[in-house]
């Protein structure tokens, strides 16, 4: 059956129209009607995945233990810590959340990929933030978290999600846009106004390259996850306030692709250029590479 199948975000933003459901019903059943599973199914699916995200921002906060290169560890927890001096009560819980979740992810703890490795911290720590500062139920993060699925489906489908294909813009920037438009709805937002958010969202952060020091996903992924999750929660607010872009979604979604394409390989998780080819970032790569060759 393909009675809620869609390919765009207008087909999307169709289905909810035509009858008369919010995003994450709409997305529910097509993934119902895909996996040929019960509601029951998909529903205690992804409420087990809630259970790991809830694991990864734990093992995050509690391991301030460097990862193995020695690049990353303990920020998550420092940030916690230190006493608030401009960010909101959601924004810094949701930098928090992110950093955990990826520091989890740079020591090899168990992590849910959304929509991948690289980006992961960003759309479980926009929406728990969001759920628990506003004291929503978790019935409703779970929906939430179809919206973000969503969304996503719609950009690896006409962009892409992969560093490797269209760099950060791709992985950090997908994500984002999945919170952004999850959050939105998980505050009572419509359809449209969920849409917007994650075009918003997206249309920020284009162009934005993936240069990984030394090949791992820790530098700058962990950080740049902390600051996208607030950057999602911006483009929420902008939303919610009846903000809309002038650029139609799917046109963002196809001018990120674009860009993707025009993007030079170096930029595209080689570690050939960026942030991977400053001076400091070289003598990264050479140490960590002669204490493995040395091992």
């Amino acid at each position: 059956m393909n009675t809620y199948e869609y390919k765009s975000l207008a087909e999307l933003l169709n289905l909810t129209d035509k009858y008369t459901l919010p995003l994450s019903k709409v997305v529910m059943l097509r993934e119902m009607e895909e996996s040929e599973k019960p509601e029951s199914t998909v529903l205690d699916i992804m409420d087990k995945r809630i259970d790991v995200f809830y694991e990864s921002i734990q093992t995050g906060l509690n391991d301030t233990t460097q990862s193995v290169s020695g690049l990353v560890g303990g920020d998550a927890a420092r940030l916690a810590a230190a006493a608030s001096v401009l960010l909101g009560d959601v924004s810094r819980r949701a930098a928090v959340y992110a950093l955990a979740i990826n520091e989890a992810n740079a020591k090899m703890f168990r992590i849910v990929a959304c929509p991948t490795a690289g980006s992961c911290g960003i759309v479980p720590a926009v929406i728990l933030a969001v759920a628990e500062e506003k004291k929503y139920e978790r019935q409703s993060c779970i929906q939430a978290f179809f919206t973000a699925a969503g969304i996503g489906a719609v950009i690896a489908r006409n962009a892409c999600v992969a560093g490797a294909v269209g760099g950060c813009q791709a992985e950090c920037g997908t994500a984002a846009a999945m919170a952004a438009a999850a959050v939105v709805e998980l505050c009572g937002g419509t359809p449209v106004q969920a849409v917007q958010a994650a075009t918003l969202c997206l249309k920020n952060v284009l162009g934005l390259v993936c240069d990984p020091v030394a090949g791992l996903v820790e530098v700058p992924c962990v950080k740049r996850n902390g600051f996208f999750a607030v950057h999602a929660l911006t483009a929420a607010e902008m939303a919610l306030a009846g903000i809309v872009s002038v650029i139609p979604p799917d046109e963002v979604v196809s001018a990120m692709y674009e860009i993707g394409r025009a993007m030079p390989v170096s930029l595209k998780e080689t570690s050939e250029g960026g942030l991977a080819r400053t001076p400091t970032g070289k003598e990264i790569a050479e140490r960590l590479e002669k204490a493995m060759r040395e091992q």
